[in-house]
């Protein structure tokens, strides 16, 4: 009977391991092209990564957070630009030079 019960509790903590084990971060991809940001929204976990590529022919952009005041360095054709979200929340952004390119990441717990 004692080997039942050792089998029973090794099989609820295996599962209780398998759900409750961390989930990995994420990465994701925005491509600008044609002026625009593509996905123009974004749905992302808290901890995952967002890296802008730009595939322009000849034009540089950046990422500025509006609520943040935040914005990152310009980047040219081919380059790339990341960063990570820590919290939840609604991040609205548009190009600095080309103000017309808008997005959002959406970040859930």
């Amino acid at each position: 009977m004692k080997a039942g019960i050792d089998r029973r509790f090794i099989a609820a903590a295996a599962c209780a391991l398998v759900f409750c084990a961390p989930v990995a971060a994420a990465d994701h991809q925005v491509l600008i092209e044609k002026y625009t940001f593509d996905p123009v929204e974004l749905r992302i976990k808290t901890g995952d990564t967002v890296t802008w590529v730009n595939e322009e022919k000849r034009v540089s952009h950046s990422v500025y957070f509006i609520a943040e005041n935040e914005e990152s360095e310009r980047f040219f054709p081919g380059e790339r630009w990341s960063r990570t979200f820590d919290q939840a929340g609604r991040f609205e952004y548009r190009c600095g030079p080309h103000p017309e390119m808008l997005g959002v990441v959406i970040v859930e717990d």
